[in-house]
């Protein structure tokens, strides 16, 4: 009997600048009858479980307590009730400041290894800007209201920007704008300073160390100013000094008109009218972000979500779903992760071998690899017809350009945009040498640069989740 709904238990895990917590969802996956290839779409979201949030637990200003954080994230399953053995999709998002610790690489390890068989350990200043939009509610509501809006999520090292239309986000940037880049305690003595807060202050004159004293008024100059930085890129594009000096990525790329704003993260919940004190300049920076919000030209709107748009983005939007028509060897072991995506340029209209074989090759120059160095996933969108003698080329071409991989037992992971990947690894299997090791699948949106994760099979060895990702950590032995 054909399974037409699939349920998945997802989680969204967030180390961030000043803190962290998690949130599970769930996600209901149902067969769209209308089209053609009867894939499977993500049509609901729940959110069942939004944790503590903690202050993200420093041994010292270089390195995040591992330890002490993942009792706590153990802790937090036990509290909801939910075995890591039931968790099928998510993500590990180490984000701001905590992305440069020093063992920020051994803490996606060691927590996405303690959060499910199949969640993916990421970071990255352009991913995070995409799920925090999506997290927000930014990004569904461009689409309800068919209004474009800028959103900005705001923790305590970064400041996340994106730019949605019709349910889509257009474009993403990052500039390291957050309330926890410096820090004094209650007699005004400077427990913490981050790079971003150091080029500030020289910007303004000022020369502070750890365990000085600060005044209010050079606190508040430091906030106007990481406000004044945040607002020239929310305008865009940047040109002060300054705000270049702080930009994580490249600038926004505008449409025509931003119909909205939006703030995000912990820092919102001051703009919003929370309040709280952390002993740090994220009040001040509120402060003065919502000073000078007149300079953005439209409203400014408060988002569903807000300081846990992070977390609810990673758990409940990391997810993507391959094609219904997939093609996997029984020899493959899942999940497998940090695959690097190559792009791969071939064109159905100049199918050759040589051609294919040309565009393989020079997939793997662009990043540095030769063949057979690692497993990497080829991403092709349209190099071949679903008729047997090109596909029949085109098979035989890609056992031409791998003879290494495949000698070494490498997995082959072949991924399509368009619904051929069923038919592409049949005629592999039937008419080359290639009869192990093989995965094909289709229907997906990937960027050369991309990182994925490929978990189990949901139906019958065809459907597969899939997490598509930035890394700062290019683990290349996980």
């Amino acid at each position: 009997m054909e399974i037409n709904t699939i349920e998945l238990l997802s989680v969204g895990v967030d180390v961030g600048s000043s803190t962290s917590h998690l949130a599970f969802s769930r996600l209901l996956l149902e067969r769209d009858h209308l089209s053609p290839t009867r894939r499977f779409e993500i049509r609901n979201r729940d959110i069942i479980y939004e944790g503590t949030i903690i202050d993200t637990p420093l041994l010292d200003r270089d390195t995040i307590d591992i330890e002490k954080l993942s009792r706590f994230f153990i802790q937090e399953y036990e509290r909801a009730g939910i075995d890591p053995a039931d968790i099928q999709s998510g993500a590990v998002i180490v984000t701001g400041e905590s992305a440069r610790k020093e063992n920020a690489r051994q803490i996606v390890e060691a927590l996405s290894r303690g959060a499910g068989d199949f969640v993916a350990a990421t970071a990255g200043a352009n991913f995070e800007s995409l799920i925090t939009a999506m997290g927000s509610g930014a990004t569904a509501r461009s689409r309800e209201a068919g209004k474009t809006i800028l959103s900005c999520d705001i923790g305590g090292g970064t400041s996340n920007m994106a730019i949605s239309r019709n349910g889509e986000v257009l474009s993403t940037s990052c500039i390291a704008v957050g309330g926890r880049l410096l820090a004094a305690d209650a007699e005004e003595r400077i427990w913490r300073i981050d790079e971003p807060a150091r080029k500030v202050m020289a910007h303004l004159g000022l020369d502070y160390q750890l365990g000085d004293r600060i005044s209010a008024e050079d606190m508040e100059r430091i906030a106007a100013a990481f406000a004044e930085a945040l607002i020239e890129v929310m305008t865009g594009p940047a040109n002060s000094p300054l705000a270049k000096q702080l930009m994580m990525t490249d600038d926004l790329n505008f449409p025509n008109q931003i119909d909205e704003y939006s703030f995000s993260g912990g820092v919102a919940e001051l703009i919003y009218g929370g309040n709280g004190s952390y002993r740090d300049i994220g009040k001040l920076l509120a402060s003065k972000i919502t000073s000078l919000t007149p300079r953005l030209g439209a409203p400014v709107i408060e988002p569903q979500n807000k300081i846990r748009a992070t977390v609810i983005g990673a758990g409940a939007y990391s997810l993507s779903i391959s094609g219904s028509s997939g093609f996997m060897d029984d020899t493959i072991s899942f999940p497998i992760k940090n695959i690097p995506v190559l792009r791969v340029d071939a064109e159905a209209e100049r199918l050759s071998r040589e051609h294919v074989i040309s565009q393989i090759q020079a997939s793997f120059r662009r990043f540095d690899l030769t063949e057979a160095q690692e497993v990497v996933a080829l991403y092709f969108k349209d190099p071949v017809r679903a008729y047997y003698p090109e596909l029949e080329l085109f098979a035989k071409s890609i056992e031409a350009a791998l003879p290494r991989s495949i000698a070494d037992h490498l997995p082959i992971i072949l991924i399509f945009q368009k619904d051929i990947a069923c038919s592409v690894g049949n005629v592999i299997r039937r008419e080359t040498g290639l009869k192990t090791n093989l995965l094909s699948l289709d229907e997906l949106t990937l960027t050369e640069g991309d990182w994925i994760d490929i978990g189990e099979p949901l139906v019958a060895g065809q459907v597969f989740p899939v997490t598509v990702k930035s890394l700062v950590f290019h683990n290349r032995e996980g």
